[in-house]
């Protein structure tokens, strides 16, 4: 397949150009500064886009078989709520002038339900520092839901996905929808790597058209 990823050069997007080059994808690498790629392969084509413009999002990945938003406008990013709307809208806008009909959208953990109508985020030990991201991530997911020309799919990563459970590659995971997949000490995990085993699998083999799942051990 011809796979664009946005936000090539960022923590998710560089797990996603290992995984899908390894097995054998040409990959369209959208990024603001393309040269901040570091994965190296030939069948990886560097674009340089600003994705917050629908006209440079089509024109990226026009010819594309699907499209991977990894777009993350910073966790530090006093603008991140607004931004990961902004974003996420002009991707989505674009993707669908393009004419590319495949859209795998990475959102967070935050809007998985620990139970019934009650979502992650609204848990007292959500983490301050993440709930702007984590809420942009969730509102978006309420919009894309209304989608009715892309076959989209909203992936949330399990609960613990950051730099402390990467390096590892296991092969394996266990899938969910809307409520988080917890290993038998009730952990919530998945590596990096993992996670874009998990994209490169739906993307393979598409499971989730119109739907948001989740991914852990």
């Amino acid at each position: 397949m011809k796979v664009a990823i946005i936000g090539a050069t960022g923590f998710v997007g560089t797990a996603l150009l290992n995984e899908l080059t390894t097995r054998g994808h040409e990959v369209i690498a959208i990024a603001r500064h393309p040269e901040n790629i570091r994965i190296k392969s030939p069948l990886i084509h560097p674009v340089t886009a600003d994705v917050l413009d629908p006209q440079q999002v089509a024109k990226a990945v026009k010819g594309a078989d699907a499209v991977v938003s990894a777009y993350n406008p910073g966790w530090t990013n006093p603008r991140i709520y607004e931004e990961f709307l902004e974003g996420s809208r002009a991707i989505q806008a674009g993707v669908r002038q393009s004419g590319v009909k495949r859209l795998i959208v990475i959102g967070g953990a935050g809007s998985l339900e620990i139970k019934p109508g009650f979502q992650l985020i609204d848990t007292p030990q959500f983490p301050a520092e993440y709930k702007p991201g984590a809420s942009g991530a969730r509102d978006y997911l309420n919009e894309i839901k209304k989608e009715k020309d892309l076959e989209w799919t909203f992936f949330s990563p399990a609960i613990l996905m950051n730099h402390d459970h990467s390096g590892v590659r296991r092969g394996h995971y266990r899938l969910g929808l809307d409520n988080p997949v917890f290993d038998a000490e009730g952990k919530s995990v998945l590596s990096v790597e993992d996670l874009a085993l998990v994209i490169v699998d739906e993307l393979e083999h598409p499971k989730h058209i119109r739907q948001r799942f989740t991914a852990a051990y």
